[in-house]
């Protein structure tokens, strides 16, 4: 009987793997605390129980994310700089913004090694400063945060927060970007210093700076799948904020103590920022991506009103 038993659950199983519905996603920056929603709804088990089967894979951001999704090879971008997105889509590129992603970016930062001499970006004047790739939210920041010091710095594409960080502590770049937890202990420890805050530029606190995108194809194909996966993506992140084991996760995924993880969520992560039902700040991101050079002439929120496909609202 108990063989029976064991053999009818092995079934069962495998009829609801064969019937579950497959969905490549990319993410941007693995690690951070508004990449991770993706690991905390498959340990919760929230994809079997929505009948998903999700396929995470982990770019660099920014424009390596997006040419997934436009490519085909993924079905989802999560947390795609608006900007570099806007601008794809003003060329014809097959993208859909579907949903907010963090609104404010409080988590970013830039740092500098104490012995540079930089204490803030005045002090960057001629020198490199990283942001991630071009088109992504760090990009999109550093130009803000750079107009608004009125400083002729020389922002550099550099990848990634860890290899951001070899660089800097190796002389190649003279200001690195960081996103909270990362490099939370080297600021501590005095190894770097912060130099500037996404917070100096107030404005950006209700403007949607990244967003999660679909392939135009893929929402033809697979629309359905891809709004239970928005609601599946808005019950993890309540459940990051209401559940003890996310934050263990998290920290165990990032290497963290509890106290330093605990740090970086309660003081850079409000969930307010990750609402996923509207973009902010439209307007103040037109005017941004035409005084960026990522669009060529002004345009209206109604102008580009066909990239915008939210399919779900909390």
């Amino acid at each position: 009987m108990e063989r029976l038993l064991a053999a009818l659950a092995t079934l069962i199983s495998l009829t609801s793997l064969a019937h579950a519905e497959p969905l490549k996603v990319a993410i941007s920056q693995r690690g951070f605390w508004d990449s991770s929603f993706v690991e905390f709804a498959e340990a919760a088990g929230f994809f079997k129980e929505a009948g998903l089967e999700v396929e995470p894979f982990y770019t660099d951001g920014g424009a390596s994310t997006l040419t997934t999704v436009l490519s085909g090879s993924a079905d989802v971008g999560l947390s795609n700089g608006l900007l570099g997105v806007i601008g794809a889509y003003m060329k014809g590129a097959p993208v859909r913004v579907i949903s907010a992603q963090m609104t404010g970016a409080g988590e970013l930062y830039w740092y500098a090694r104490p012995e540079s001499g930089i204490k803030s970006l005045k002090d960057a004047a001629g020198r490199t400063v990283a942001y991630s790739s071009p088109g992504s939210s760090s990009n999109l920041i550093l130009l803000a945060l750079l107009h608004q010091a009125a400083v002729e710095a020389k922002p550099l594409a550099a990848g990634g927060a860890p290899a951001t960080l070899t660089q800097v502590m190796t002389g190649q770049i003279d200001v690195g970007w960081a996103a909270a937890p990362f490099g939370l202990q080297s600021i501590l420890d005095g190894k770097i210093v912060v130099i500037a805050r996404t917070t100096d530029v107030p404005e950006l606190a209700n403007q949607t700076i990244r967003v999660n995108v679909a392939n135009v194809e893929a929402l033809q194909g697979k629309r359905a799948t891809i709004e239970k996966f928005m609601r599946v993506y808005a019950r993890a992140i309540d459940w990051a904020y209401q559940d003890p084991r996310a934050l263990e996760i998290f920290a165990q995924n990032m290497k963290l103590s509890l106290p330093i993880a605990r740090k970086a969520v309660d003081e850079f992560y409000p969930k307010s920022g990750l609402q996923i039902g509207e973009i902010k700040g439209l307007d103040l991101t037109l005017k941004d991506a035409l005084e960026y050079k990522y669009i060529a002439s002004r345009k209206t929120a109604q102008d580009i009103a066909g990239l915008f496909d939210i399919l779900y609202k909390p």
